[in-house]
Protein backbone atom coordinates (compact mmCIF):
# COMPACT_ATOMS: atom_id res chain seq x y z
CA UNK A 1 0.00 0.00 0.00
CA UNK A 2 1.38 3.35 -1.03
CA UNK A 3 2.29 6.03 1.86
CA UNK A 4 -0.30 8.61 0.34
CA UNK A 5 -2.80 5.50 1.41
CA UNK A 6 -1.76 5.01 4.30
CA UNK A 7 -2.31 9.08 5.02
CA UNK A 8 -5.52 8.74 3.94
CA UNK A 9 -6.82 6.59 6.20
CA UNK A 10 -8.36 6.95 10.04
CA UNK A 11 -6.77 4.70 12.62
CA UNK A 12 -10.55 2.88 12.89
CA UNK A 13 -10.27 2.51 8.69
CA UNK A 14 -7.09 1.27 8.55
CA UNK A 15 -8.07 -1.37 11.32
CA UNK A 16 -11.01 -2.02 9.47
CA UNK A 17 -9.11 -2.84 6.38
CA UNK A 18 -6.89 -5.14 7.69
CA UNK A 19 -9.91 -7.05 8.42
CA UNK A 20 -10.96 -6.85 5.46
CA UNK A 21 -8.17 -8.67 4.52
CA UNK A 22 -7.73 -11.38 6.50
CA UNK A 23 -10.47 -13.36 4.74
CA UNK A 24 -13.08 -13.58 7.62
CA UNK A 25 -16.84 -12.88 6.50
CA UNK A 26 -17.03 -9.02 7.53
CA UNK A 27 -20.24 -6.97 8.24
CA UNK A 28 -18.75 -3.02 8.07
CA UNK A 29 -20.68 -0.42 8.91
CA UNK A 30 -21.44 2.66 10.55
CA UNK A 31 -23.53 6.51 10.46
CA UNK A 32 -23.38 8.54 7.23
CA UNK A 33 -20.27 10.54 6.68
CA UNK A 34 -17.95 7.49 8.43
CA UNK A 35 -16.05 6.51 5.00
CA UNK A 36 -17.32 2.77 4.79
CA UNK A 37 -17.83 3.58 0.40
CA UNK A 38 -14.24 5.01 0.72
CA UNK A 39 -12.83 2.18 2.74
CA UNK A 40 -14.45 -0.36 0.25
CA UNK A 41 -13.15 1.46 -3.16
CA UNK A 42 -9.66 1.24 -1.25
CA UNK A 43 -10.12 -2.16 -0.76
CA UNK A 44 -11.18 -3.10 -3.75
CA UNK A 45 -8.06 -1.74 -5.50
CA UNK A 46 -6.42 -4.39 -3.99
CA UNK A 47 -8.25 -7.96 -5.08
CA UNK A 48 -9.40 -9.63 -8.12
CA UNK A 49 -13.24 -8.16 -8.71
CA UNK A 50 -13.51 -11.59 -11.02
CA UNK A 51 -12.75 -13.04 -7.68
CA UNK A 52 -14.58 -10.95 -5.23
CA UNK A 53 -17.19 -9.25 -7.28
CA UNK A 54 -19.39 -6.06 -5.53
CA UNK A 55 -23.15 -6.55 -5.73
CA UNK A 56 -25.56 -3.50 -5.55
CA UNK A 57 -28.89 -3.84 -4.16
CA UNK A 58 -30.63 -1.81 -6.90
CA UNK A 59 -29.58 -1.45 -10.58
CA UNK A 60 -28.97 2.35 -9.81
CA UNK A 61 -26.57 1.52 -7.51
CA UNK A 62 -25.22 -1.04 -9.61
CA UNK A 63 -24.61 1.45 -12.89
CA UNK A 64 -23.14 4.15 -10.68
CA UNK A 65 -20.72 1.24 -8.80
CA UNK A 66 -19.79 -0.73 -12.36
CA UNK A 67 -21.30 -3.87 -10.75
CA UNK A 68 -24.08 -6.26 -10.73
CA UNK A 69 -27.19 -5.93 -8.67
CA UNK A 70 -27.11 -9.11 -5.77
CA UNK A 71 -30.58 -10.27 -7.02
CA UNK A 72 -28.77 -11.07 -10.81
CA UNK A 73 -26.02 -12.68 -9.66
CA UNK A 74 -28.31 -14.98 -7.86
CA UNK A 75 -30.86 -15.51 -10.31
CA UNK A 76 -33.32 -14.40 -8.02
CA UNK A 77 -35.59 -12.30 -10.39
CA UNK A 78 -38.44 -10.27 -8.94
CA UNK A 79 -38.75 -13.89 -6.72
CA UNK A 80 -42.13 -14.82 -8.41
CA UNK A 81 -43.47 -17.25 -6.49
CA UNK A 82 -41.75 -16.84 -3.03
CA UNK A 83 -38.28 -18.53 -1.53
CA UNK A 84 -39.29 -22.50 -3.06
CA UNK A 85 -40.21 -21.45 -6.32
CA UNK A 86 -37.26 -19.09 -6.46
CA UNK A 87 -34.80 -21.59 -5.35
CA UNK A 88 -36.09 -24.27 -7.56
CA UNK A 89 -35.76 -22.57 -10.49
CA UNK A 90 -32.81 -20.55 -10.04
CA UNK A 91 -31.06 -24.52 -8.36
CA UNK A 92 -31.67 -25.41 -12.32
CA UNK A 93 -29.46 -22.89 -13.95
CA UNK A 94 -25.97 -24.46 -15.01
CA UNK A 95 -24.54 -21.14 -15.47
CA UNK A 96 -25.59 -19.62 -12.14
CA UNK A 97 -23.91 -22.90 -9.88
CA UNK A 98 -20.81 -22.21 -11.98
CA UNK A 99 -20.70 -18.78 -11.17
CA UNK A 100 -21.32 -19.70 -7.66
CA UNK A 101 -18.62 -22.31 -7.55
CA UNK A 102 -16.23 -20.40 -9.31
CA UNK A 103 -15.93 -17.09 -6.92
CA UNK A 104 -13.97 -16.92 -3.84
CA UNK A 105 -16.42 -14.30 -2.49
CA UNK A 106 -18.81 -11.32 -2.69
CA UNK A 107 -19.33 -7.99 -1.35
CA UNK A 108 -22.56 -6.95 -0.83
CA UNK A 109 -23.01 -2.81 -1.11
CA UNK A 110 -25.92 -1.02 0.58
CA UNK A 111 -26.73 -4.71 2.64
CA UNK A 112 -29.70 -2.53 4.35
CA UNK A 113 -31.88 -2.84 1.19
CA UNK A 114 -31.48 -6.33 0.70
CA UNK A 115 -34.73 -8.61 2.23
CA UNK A 116 -33.99 -11.56 4.68
CA UNK A 117 -35.98 -13.51 2.01
CA UNK A 118 -33.35 -12.59 -0.76
CA UNK A 119 -30.29 -13.64 1.40
CA UNK A 120 -31.86 -16.45 2.69
CA UNK A 121 -32.45 -18.44 -0.55
CA UNK A 122 -28.99 -16.97 -1.90
CA UNK A 123 -27.16 -18.97 0.76
CA UNK A 124 -29.06 -21.81 -0.17
CA UNK A 125 -27.99 -21.35 -3.94
CA UNK A 126 -24.52 -21.33 -2.47
CA UNK A 127 -24.42 -24.00 -0.76
CA UNK A 128 -25.99 -26.15 -3.48
CA UNK A 129 -23.71 -24.84 -5.96
CA UNK A 130 -20.81 -25.98 -3.40
CA UNK A 131 -22.12 -28.94 -2.57
CA UNK A 132 -21.38 -27.63 1.22
CA UNK A 133 -23.40 -27.43 4.13
CA UNK A 134 -20.71 -24.60 5.55
CA UNK A 135 -22.67 -21.35 5.85
CA UNK A 136 -22.52 -19.88 2.30
CA UNK A 137 -21.24 -23.35 0.96
CA UNK A 138 -17.67 -21.91 2.18
CA UNK A 139 -17.58 -18.37 -0.17
CA UNK A 140 -16.88 -15.40 1.63
CA UNK A 141 -19.27 -12.84 2.26
CA UNK A 142 -18.27 -9.08 3.07
CA UNK A 143 -21.25 -6.63 3.51
CA UNK A 144 -21.50 -3.24 3.79
CA UNK A 145 -23.72 -0.45 4.70
CA UNK A 146 -26.09 1.12 7.33
CA UNK A 147 -29.90 -0.58 8.10
CA UNK A 148 -30.32 3.19 9.79
CA UNK A 149 -30.68 4.68 6.41
CA UNK A 150 -32.21 2.66 3.73
CA UNK A 151 -34.66 0.22 4.69
CA UNK A 152 -35.17 -3.01 2.55
CA UNK A 153 -37.91 -2.94 -0.49
CA UNK A 154 -40.76 -4.81 1.25
CA UNK A 155 -44.27 -5.44 -0.26
CA UNK A 156 -46.25 -5.93 2.26
CA UNK A 157 -46.11 -6.79 6.30
CA UNK A 158 -43.42 -6.13 8.57
CA UNK A 159 -40.03 -4.60 6.64
CA UNK A 160 -37.70 -7.92 5.86
CA UNK A 161 -34.83 -6.89 7.41
CA UNK A 162 -31.77 -9.19 6.65
CA UNK A 163 -30.40 -9.55 10.03
CA UNK A 164 -33.69 -10.80 11.19
CA UNK A 165 -33.46 -14.11 9.45
CA UNK A 166 -31.43 -16.80 10.58
CA UNK A 167 -29.14 -16.65 8.00
CA UNK A 168 -27.22 -13.53 9.30
CA UNK A 169 -26.38 -15.13 12.28
CA UNK A 170 -25.07 -18.39 11.17
CA UNK A 171 -22.97 -16.22 8.44
CA UNK A 172 -20.56 -15.71 11.39
CA UNK A 173 -19.71 -12.00 10.77
CA UNK A 174 -16.82 -10.27 12.41
CA UNK A 175 -18.66 -7.08 12.68
CA UNK A 176 -17.03 -3.13 12.39
CA UNK A 177 -18.23 -0.56 13.21
CA UNK A 178 -16.46 3.09 11.68
CA UNK A 179 -17.65 5.48 14.74
CA UNK A 180 -16.06 8.51 13.69
CA UNK A 181 -17.53 10.78 11.24
CA UNK A 182 -15.04 12.20 8.32
CA UNK A 183 -17.42 15.00 7.16
CA UNK A 184 -18.35 16.68 10.59
CA UNK A 185 -16.17 18.06 12.89
CA UNK A 186 -18.87 19.89 14.47
CA UNK A 187 -19.70 18.49 18.34
CA UNK A 188 -23.51 19.95 18.86
CA UNK A 189 -24.41 18.92 14.97
CA UNK A 190 -22.61 15.18 15.75
CA UNK A 191 -25.01 14.55 18.39
CA UNK A 192 -27.97 15.79 16.63
CA UNK A 193 -27.46 13.45 14.01
CA UNK A 194 -26.81 10.64 16.55
CA UNK A 195 -29.90 11.26 18.66
CA UNK A 196 -31.66 11.73 14.64
CA UNK A 197 -30.16 8.24 13.84
CA UNK A 198 -31.61 6.65 17.07
CA UNK A 199 -34.87 8.58 16.08
CA UNK A 200 -34.65 10.61 19.50
CA UNK A 201 -36.68 14.03 19.30
CA UNK A 202 -34.61 14.96 21.91
CA UNK A 203 -34.37 18.75 23.50
CA UNK A 204 -31.12 19.57 21.56
CA UNK A 205 -32.41 18.14 18.51
CA UNK A 206 -35.55 20.13 19.09
CA UNK A 207 -33.78 22.99 20.01
CA UNK A 208 -31.22 22.45 16.62
CA UNK A 209 -34.30 21.93 14.36
CA UNK A 210 -36.59 25.12 15.49
CA UNK A 211 -32.99 27.18 15.18
CA UNK A 212 -32.23 26.66 11.57
CA UNK A 213 -35.89 26.97 10.30
CA UNK A 214 -36.47 29.39 7.88
CA UNK A 215 -39.03 30.78 5.42
CA UNK A 216 -37.77 29.15 2.08
CA UNK A 217 -35.51 31.49 -0.08
CA UNK A 218 -35.67 30.57 -4.10
CA UNK A 219 -32.95 32.46 -4.72
CA UNK A 220 -30.73 30.50 -2.69
CA UNK A 221 -28.15 28.25 -4.43
CA UNK A 222 -28.13 25.67 -1.82
CA UNK A 223 -29.37 22.09 -2.96
CA UNK A 224 -33.00 21.52 -1.99
CA UNK A 225 -34.05 18.07 -1.08
CA UNK A 226 -37.66 16.12 -1.35
CA UNK A 227 -38.83 12.95 -0.48
CA UNK A 228 -40.51 12.77 -3.38
CA UNK A 229 -39.07 12.61 -7.39
CA UNK A 230 -41.87 14.64 -9.35
CA UNK A 231 -41.11 17.66 -6.57
CA UNK A 232 -37.58 18.03 -7.38
CA UNK A 233 -38.09 18.03 -11.57
CA UNK A 234 -40.36 20.51 -11.12
CA UNK A 235 -37.93 23.06 -8.97
CA UNK A 236 -35.14 22.35 -11.30
CA UNK A 237 -36.98 23.16 -14.19
CA UNK A 238 -38.75 25.98 -12.77
CA UNK A 239 -34.84 27.18 -11.37
CA UNK A 240 -33.74 26.52 -14.78
CA UNK A 241 -36.48 28.67 -16.80
CA UNK A 242 -35.69 31.63 -14.86
CA UNK A 243 -32.08 32.04 -16.52
CA UNK A 244 -32.04 34.00 -19.72
CA UNK A 245 -29.89 31.78 -21.42
CA UNK A 246 -30.24 29.31 -24.49
CA UNK A 247 -30.95 26.55 -23.45
CA UNK A 248 -28.13 23.63 -24.65
CA UNK A 249 -29.93 19.93 -24.58
CA UNK A 250 -27.54 16.78 -24.24
CA UNK A 251 -28.98 13.86 -25.53
CA UNK A 252 -27.97 10.33 -23.69
CA UNK A 253 -26.32 8.06 -26.13
CA UNK A 254 -27.31 4.16 -25.70
CA UNK A 255 -25.45 1.26 -26.81
CA UNK A 256 -27.08 -2.23 -26.59
CA UNK A 257 -30.04 -4.63 -27.04
CA UNK A 258 -33.28 -2.29 -26.65
CA UNK A 259 -34.55 -4.24 -23.66
CA UNK A 260 -31.31 -3.94 -21.91
CA UNK A 261 -31.19 -0.21 -22.71
CA UNK A 262 -34.72 0.05 -21.40
CA UNK A 263 -33.22 -2.03 -18.17
CA UNK A 264 -30.65 0.59 -18.06
CA UNK A 265 -33.07 3.87 -18.59
CA UNK A 266 -34.97 3.05 -15.32
CA UNK A 267 -31.56 2.89 -13.53
CA UNK A 268 -29.38 5.00 -15.00
CA UNK A 269 -28.23 7.87 -12.60
CA UNK A 270 -28.48 10.21 -16.21
CA UNK A 271 -31.58 10.89 -17.92
CA UNK A 272 -32.19 10.61 -21.66
CA UNK A 273 -31.16 13.90 -22.17
CA UNK A 274 -29.95 16.56 -19.91
CA UNK A 275 -31.15 20.47 -20.59
CA UNK A 276 -28.53 23.25 -19.36
CA UNK A 277 -27.58 26.94 -19.73
CA UNK A 278 -24.76 29.00 -19.12
CA UNK A 279 -24.62 29.96 -14.79
CA UNK A 280 -26.99 27.15 -14.02
CA UNK A 281 -26.27 25.04 -10.95
CA UNK A 282 -25.29 21.42 -11.62
CA UNK A 283 -24.27 18.67 -9.21
CA UNK A 284 -21.72 15.51 -10.16
CA UNK A 285 -23.19 12.22 -9.87
CA UNK A 286 -19.83 10.35 -9.91
CA UNK A 287 -16.63 10.64 -8.04
CA UNK A 288 -13.67 11.42 -10.46
CA UNK A 289 -11.00 9.14 -10.44
CA UNK A 290 -8.27 12.25 -10.99
CA UNK A 291 -10.39 13.66 -7.54
CA UNK A 292 -11.20 16.84 -9.31
CA UNK A 293 -14.79 16.37 -7.84
CA UNK A 294 -17.13 13.94 -5.96
CA UNK A 295 -20.12 12.84 -6.04
CA UNK A 296 -22.46 15.27 -4.60
CA UNK A 297 -19.87 18.51 -5.61
CA UNK A 298 -21.68 21.66 -7.24
CA UNK A 299 -20.92 24.54 -9.31
CA UNK A 300 -22.40 26.35 -12.24
CA UNK A 301 -22.05 25.89 -15.65
CA UNK A 302 -19.56 28.55 -17.68
CA UNK A 303 -19.32 27.52 -20.75
CA UNK A 304 -20.31 24.34 -23.10
CA UNK A 305 -19.37 22.60 -26.40
CA UNK A 306 -20.81 19.54 -27.63
CA UNK A 307 -18.29 17.34 -25.95
CA UNK A 308 -16.92 19.66 -23.01
CA UNK A 309 -18.56 21.01 -20.40
CA UNK A 310 -16.72 23.75 -18.18
CA UNK A 311 -17.95 23.73 -14.09
CA UNK A 312 -16.87 26.16 -11.99
CA UNK A 313 -17.08 24.59 -8.50
CA UNK A 314 -18.51 26.41 -5.66
CA UNK A 315 -14.34 26.59 -4.32
CA UNK A 316 -13.77 28.69 -7.04
CA UNK A 317 -11.74 26.28 -9.63
CA UNK A 318 -12.88 25.68 -12.61
CA UNK A 319 -13.08 21.95 -14.29
CA UNK A 320 -13.06 20.64 -17.60
CA UNK A 321 -15.70 17.64 -17.59
CA UNK A 322 -15.94 15.16 -20.47
CA UNK A 323 -18.63 12.61 -21.28
CA UNK A 324 -18.43 9.32 -18.92
CA UNK A 325 -20.04 5.80 -19.69
CA UNK A 326 -22.55 3.99 -17.56
CA UNK A 327 -22.61 0.34 -18.06
CA UNK A 328 -25.40 -1.95 -17.19
CA UNK A 329 -23.84 -5.42 -16.21
CA UNK A 330 -25.59 -9.44 -16.45
CA UNK A 331 -24.91 -11.44 -13.94
CA UNK A 332 -21.78 -13.01 -14.75
CA UNK A 333 -19.90 -9.34 -15.25
CA UNK A 334 -20.69 -8.66 -19.00
CA UNK A 335 -21.82 -5.37 -20.39
CA UNK A 336 -25.15 -5.25 -21.95
CA UNK A 337 -25.68 -1.98 -22.33
CA UNK A 338 -24.35 1.36 -22.01
CA UNK A 339 -25.39 5.30 -21.80
CA UNK A 340 -22.70 8.07 -22.40
CA UNK A 341 -23.44 11.25 -20.91
CA UNK A 342 -22.17 13.92 -18.88
CA UNK A 343 -21.99 12.90 -15.21
CA UNK A 344 -23.69 15.95 -14.67
CA UNK A 345 -27.63 16.83 -12.92
CA UNK A 346 -29.12 19.99 -12.26
CA UNK A 347 -28.10 20.81 -8.47
CA UNK A 348 -31.55 22.71 -7.79
CA UNK A 349 -33.17 19.92 -6.35
CA UNK A 350 -32.57 16.29 -5.70
CA UNK A 351 -34.55 13.30 -3.61
CA UNK A 352 -33.55 12.40 -0.14
CA UNK A 353 -33.09 9.17 -1.68
CA UNK A 354 -31.07 9.83 -4.04
CA UNK A 355 -28.74 12.36 -2.08
CA UNK A 356 -27.42 9.03 -0.24
CA UNK A 357 -23.49 9.17 -0.34
CA UNK A 358 -23.42 12.79 -1.86
CA UNK A 359 -21.55 15.77 0.61
CA UNK A 360 -23.46 18.77 0.74
CA UNK A 361 -22.39 22.09 1.99
CA UNK A 362 -25.93 23.96 1.74
CA UNK A 363 -29.30 22.56 1.62
CA UNK A 364 -32.38 23.38 2.18
CA UNK A 365 -35.10 20.69 3.36
CA UNK A 366 -38.95 20.24 4.66
CA UNK A 367 -38.98 17.45 7.22
CA UNK A 368 -42.46 18.06 8.06
CA UNK A 369 -44.42 14.90 5.94
CA UNK A 370 -41.49 12.09 6.10
CA UNK A 371 -42.55 8.19 6.02
CA UNK A 372 -39.73 6.03 5.77
CA UNK A 373 -37.29 5.23 8.50
CA UNK A 374 -34.40 7.10 8.14
CA UNK A 375 -35.13 9.71 5.50
CA UNK A 376 -34.78 12.48 7.89
CA UNK A 377 -31.42 11.06 8.97
CA UNK A 378 -30.15 10.28 5.62
CA UNK A 379 -31.06 14.22 4.76
CA UNK A 380 -29.61 16.07 7.35
CA UNK A 381 -26.14 13.97 7.39
CA UNK A 382 -25.45 14.79 3.56
CA UNK A 383 -23.86 18.40 5.63
CA UNK A 384 -20.71 19.07 6.47
CA UNK A 385 -21.56 21.58 8.66
CA UNK A 386 -24.80 22.46 10.26
CA UNK A 387 -24.43 26.19 8.88
CA UNK A 388 -25.68 24.89 5.48
CA UNK A 389 -29.02 23.44 7.10
CA UNK A 390 -32.02 25.44 5.95
CA UNK A 391 -35.03 23.92 7.56
CA UNK A 392 -38.27 24.69 5.49
CA UNK A 393 -40.69 22.77 7.88
CA UNK A 394 -39.86 19.83 10.30
CA UNK A 395 -42.61 17.38 12.33
CA UNK A 396 -41.25 14.95 15.41
CA UNK A 397 -43.41 12.39 13.54
CA UNK A 398 -40.57 12.16 10.50
CA UNK A 399 -37.88 11.79 12.68
CA UNK A 400 -38.43 8.10 12.57
CA UNK A 401 -36.39 4.65 13.47
CA UNK A 402 -37.19 1.20 13.08
CA UNK A 403 -36.99 -0.49 16.40
CA UNK A 404 -36.04 -3.68 15.24
CA UNK A 405 -32.97 -1.75 13.81
CA UNK A 406 -32.41 0.21 17.22
CA UNK A 407 -32.15 -3.13 19.05
CA UNK A 408 -29.51 -4.50 16.22
CA UNK A 409 -27.20 -2.07 16.96
CA UNK A 410 -27.53 -1.68 20.52
CA UNK A 411 -26.93 -5.35 20.63
CA UNK A 412 -23.96 -5.09 18.24
CA UNK A 413 -22.27 -2.29 20.31
CA UNK A 414 -23.37 -4.22 23.92
CA UNK A 415 -21.34 -7.00 22.58
CA UNK A 416 -17.51 -6.33 23.09
CA UNK A 417 -16.85 -10.48 21.57
CA UNK A 418 -19.37 -9.36 19.05
CA UNK A 419 -18.20 -5.61 17.72
CA UNK A 420 -14.57 -5.41 16.97
CA UNK A 421 -13.60 -1.51 16.91
CA UNK A 422 -9.81 0.08 16.66
CA UNK A 423 -7.51 -0.57 19.69
CA UNK A 424 -7.15 3.83 19.41
CA UNK A 425 -11.27 3.84 19.87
Amino acid sequence: MSSQSVVQLSSEQAFALELLRSGENVFLTGGAGSGKSFLIRHYMREIDSDEMPVLASTGAAAVLLGGRTFHSFFGLGIMEGGSDATFARASKDKKLMGRLRKVEGIIIDEISMIPGQALMIAEALAQRARESNLPWGGMRLVCVGDFAQLPPVTQQGPRDWCFLNSVWEQSGFRNVLLSHNQRVQENLFLDVLSDVRNGLVSSRVREFLMEHLQTHDEDHPGTRLFPRKNQSEDFNLKKLGEIAEEEVVYDSIYFGSERHIEILTKSSPVPPKICLKLGCRVMFLQNDPQRRWVNGTRGLVSDMTEDKIIVRKDNGREVQVEKVSFALQDADGNVMASVIQFPLTLAYATTIHKSQGATLDDLWCDLSRLWEPGHAYVALSRLRDSKGLHLIGWNPRSIIVDPKVLNFYQQLTGSRTDLLTSPAQ
